[in-house]
C-alpha cells in the first residue's frame, strides 16, 4: 500500500512540474497538403478565449477583403507561435501574406507563392500560442540538455576487473561536436594573430570568396588555386575537420565571370562542365560540403541560358564528380524576413523537391541567415517545416546588418545563435565574418586588432556555455563518475595507489549513457 502511494504521489509530483513549467512548444509541421486540417496546435491556445468560437472559421474572397481579427491585451516580452490550416480554390498555388498590425509598428509574413487570381481561401485550425521569454528559453534548453549533450559513465578497474573506489579522476573536453565556425578570407594568411584568434575558436570553417569561380578563373583556361590550396592548408594544419566548399556557380549574373556571360549556350555548357571536373578533381574529399548552385530561388542566369534543368546537371554532375560530399541548396531570406516572396520556406520546399524529383543527389538545407531584426518565431517555425523533409539543415552566413549598430547586433546575434544551437534539427553554424582591412561584409566579432566587439562578446560567452568545463572528482563506491557532457572528444585521467592512466573517448549523439571502462 505504501508502494502504491507512493506511485501516486511520484505521478502527482510529475503532473505538478509539468504543469508549473507551462506549454511545451510544439515542433510538428506539414509540408504537404491534407483532404482535411489537422487540430489546431495547443488546443488553439488563447485564439477562442481572444475571438470566440464564432470567429475561428472563415470563407472570404481574396480579390474583395481579407480576414482580420481583433487581438486585445497581448502582453509585451511574449513570443507568440501562431498558426492555421489554409484553403484554396482558384489556384494551384498562390501567394498568402498574415500581417499583424499595432499601433505603431506591422510585420509581415509571406507563405507559399505563385500568382493567383479570383481565389477563394477558406482559414480553420488557427492557433495563437503565447510564451514567455523564459519559457521560449527553457525550450531551447531542453534540446540542448537532450540533443547536444550525453550522459556518460567512467568505470575505473584494477588488474583484476574490480572497481576502485576514491580513485582520482579528471575528465577534458578536447574538442566539440557541434560544428561552429565562421568565413575566412584570403587575409587571415600570413596573419598569426588572426588565425590564433579563430583557431582558439572555432571548429569549422568556409571560405569567403577565393573558391568561387570569378576568383579561380578570371579569365578562361587561366586557372588559379593558389588562394584556396594556401587556405585549405591552415585549415588542415589547425585541425578544421568541418570546411564548407562555397561555391561552384551562382546564378546571379553580378557574380559571374565576365567571359562567362560573353560565351554563346554550347560554349557555356562546356564552360560549366569543365568548372566542376576542374574544382571537383582538385579538391575530390576536401570539402565536406558543397553549395553547387548558389540563390536559385532569387537568380538564374545558367537556368535561362542552359534551361531549367541547368541546375539538376550541376547536381548530378557534382554528385559523380565527389561522392562523399553533401551537396546542398543555399539561399537567403528563408529564415530572416517573410516579406520575400521568392524564399518563402514552401518556396524553397518546392525547389528542393522537384531537384530531388529529377533525380539530384540533394542532401543538405543551406540558410545563410543574413539578418537585420530577427523574428524568433518565425525562423522556429521555418526550421520546424525544414525538418519535416530529414535533411541537414545549416545555418551558413549568419551574421546581422551593420545599420543596428555594435550593440543590437549583439543582442540579435545572440537570439540567432541560441535559436539555431537549441533547434534539434540544426546540425552546424557558420558565421560570415570574415576580416578585411576595410573591415567585414556586415558584422564583425573584433576590431582591427582583435580585441572583441560586442558580438565577438556574445560568441565567446556561447562557446564557453556550451563546452564542458575541465572536471575533477573521485570514483564512488561503485568505481564509477558519472557527468553530462557536451558531444565531442573527451581525455580522461585517472589515478589510484600510485598507479595512473589515460584515455580518450568521444560523446555522439544518443539516449543511453556511454559506459567507458579504464584500468590501471
Amino acid at each position: 500500500m505504501i508502494a502504491e502511494d507512493e506511485k501516486v504521489y511520484s505521478e502527482l509530483r510529475k503532473w505538478l512540474s509539468q504543469l508549473a513549467r507551462g506549454t511545451r512548444y510544439d515542433y510538428s509541421a506539414y509540408t504537404e497538403c491534407k483532404k482535411n486540417p489537422e487540430a489546431p496546435l495547443y488546443n488553439g491556445g488563447v485564439w477562442e478565449e481572444l475571438n470566440g468560437e464564432a470567429q475561428r472559421y472563415s470563407d472570404v474572397h481574396l480579390r474583395v477583403f481579407s480576414p482580420a481579427y481583433a487581438l486585445e491585451n497581448l502582453a509585451a516580452d511574449t513570443v507568440y507561435a501562431f498558426s492555421c490550416w489554409v484553403k484554396i480554390k482558384g489556384a494551384d498555388s498562390t501567394l498568402v501574406k498574415a500581417r499583424l498590425s499595432t499601433d505603431n509598428s506591422s510585420s509581415k509574413c509571406v507563405g507559399t507563392g505563385s500568382d493567383g487570381s479570383d481565389i477563394e481561401i477558406s482559414i480553420t485550425s488557427i492557433s495563437l500560442q503565447p510564451f514567455s521569454v523564459d519559457e521560449w528559453r527553457e525550450h531551447q534548453e531542453e534540446i540542448i540538455q537532450s540533443k547536444r549533450k550525453r550522459r556518460a559513465m567512467i568505470h575505473v578497474l584494477d588488474e583484476n576487473r574490480s572497481q576502485i573506489a576514491g580513485a582520482s579522476i579528471t575528465v577534458k573536453q578536447v574538442s566539440k561536436g557541434f560544428p561552429f565556425g565562421s568565413a575566412i578570407a584570403k587575409t587571415i594568411l600570413g596573419n598569426s594573430d588572426y588565425q590564433d584568434w579563430f583557431v582558439e575558436r572555432f571548429n569549422a570553417a568556409v571560405f569567403e570568396n577565393e573558391l568561387k569561380w570569378y576568383t579561380t578563373e578570371p579569365e578562361p583556361g587561366k586557372l588559379n588555386y593558389t588562394l584556396a590550396d594556401k587556405m585549405l592548408d591552415f585549415t588542415r594544419q589547425n585541425g578544421l575537420v568541418v570546411v564548407r566548399g562555397h561555391n561552384i556557380f551562382w546564378e546571379d549574373p553580378k557574380y559571374t565571370p565576365q567571359w562567362v556571360k560573353n560565351l554563346t549556350d554550347e560554349e557555356l555548357l562546356r564552360a560549366v562542365d569543365s568548372r566542376i571536373e576542374s574544382l571537383l578533381y582538385r579538391y575530390r574529399g576536401e570539402f565536406v560540403h558543397w553549395d553547387v548552385n548558389n540563390e536559385m530561388l532569387h537568380y538564374d542566369f545558367y537556368e535561362t541560358r542552359l534551361g531549367r534543368n541547368a541546375s539538376l546537371h550541376f547536381f548530378d554532375t557534382t554528385q559523380r564528380s565527389d561522392p562523399s560530399a553533401t551537396l546542398f541548396m543555399n539561399d537567403y531570406n528563408v529564415v530572416e524576413t517573410c516579406d520575400d516572396s521568392n524564399s518563402t520556406v514552401d518556396a524553397y520546399i518546392s525547389r528542393l523537391k522537384e531537384l530531388k524529383e529529377g533525380g539530384a543527389v540533394l542532401e543538405g538545407i543551406g540558410l545563410e541567415g543574413h539578418f537585420n531584426r530577427p523574428n524568433v518565431a518565425l525562423m522556429r517555425a521555418v526550421l520546424d517545416k525544414l525538418a519535416t523533409l530529414q535533411l541537414p539543415i545549416w545555418l551558413t552566413e549568419v551574421d546581422i546588418s551593420q545599420h543596428v549598430g555594435h550593440d543590437m547586433q549583439a543582442v540579435y546575434l545572440e537570439e540567432v545563435l541560441r535559436e539555431g544551437f537549441g533547434h534539434p534539427s540544426v546540425d552546424g553554424i557558420m558565421l560570415w565574418t570574415a576580416m578585411h582591412p576595410y573591415g567585414c561584409y556586415q558584422m564583425c566579432l573584433t576590431d582591427d586588432s582583435f580585441h572583441n566587439l560586442p558580438a565577438g562578446d556574445v560568441v565567446d560567452k556561447l562557446l564557453h556555455e556550451w563546452e564542458t568545463t575541465a572536471l575533477a572528482n573521485a570514483t564512488d563506491e561503485r568505481g564509477s563518475f558519472s557527468f553530462g557532457g557536451f558531444l565531442g572528444d573527451y581525455m580522461v585521467s585517472v589515478a589510484s595507489d600510485n598507479k595512473s592512466a589515460t584515455s580518450t573517448f568521444s560523446l555522439s549523439q544518443g539516449d543511453e549513457t556511454k559506459h567507458i571502462n579504464i584500468q590501471i
